[in-house]
C-alpha cells in the first residue's frame, strides 16, 4: 500500500486514518496494541505522528490487512523478524512505485 501525505514533521490522527483509509478508531487501537507507536500528544492531547510513526503504522497495515496476520502474529513478527520484514516492507514499497512510474509513462506513450 502506498500512503499518501505531504512531508511533514507530524501528522494528525485524522490526516493519518484517511491515508490509510481507516477509522481514526483502528489508529487508536493499534497505538495500544503495538509498542512500536509512540505519537506525541499535544496540551489538549491530540496525537501527532511523525514520519517513522507512519512507517510503523504501513509496516502493521502490511502485516495485517495485506497479510492477514493476527495483532499477536503481528506482534511477535516485528519482534523476531523487524528487520528482515522492514527490509522486505521498503523493497515492495520501492517496487511498487516504480510500477506506478513505469505505468504512468506508457500511458502517455
Amino acid at each position: 500500500m502506498h500512503i499518501e501525505l505531504p512531508e511533514k514533521r507530524y501528522y494528525g490522527i485524522g490526516e493519518v486514518a484517511k491515508a490509510f483509509d481507516v477509522n481514526t478508531s483502528l489508529i487508536r487501537f493499534w497505538e495500544k496494541e503495538f509498542d512500536v507507536l509512540k505519537p506525541k500528544k499535544n496540551a489538549k492531547g491530540n496525537r501527532k505522528f511523525t514520519p517513522q510513526d507512519i512507517k510503523n503504522l504501513q509496516l502493521i497495515y502490511h502485516l495485517v490487512k495485506e497479510r492477514g496476520f493476527t495483532l499477536e502474529g503481528a506482534k511477535t513478527h516485528l519482534k523476531e523478524e523487524r528487520k528482515k520484514t522492514l527490509s522486505n516492507f521498503e523493497i515492495i514499497q520501492k517496487l511498487e512505485r516504480i510500477k506506478a512510474e513505469l505505468e504512468k509513462i506508457k500511458n502517455q506513450l
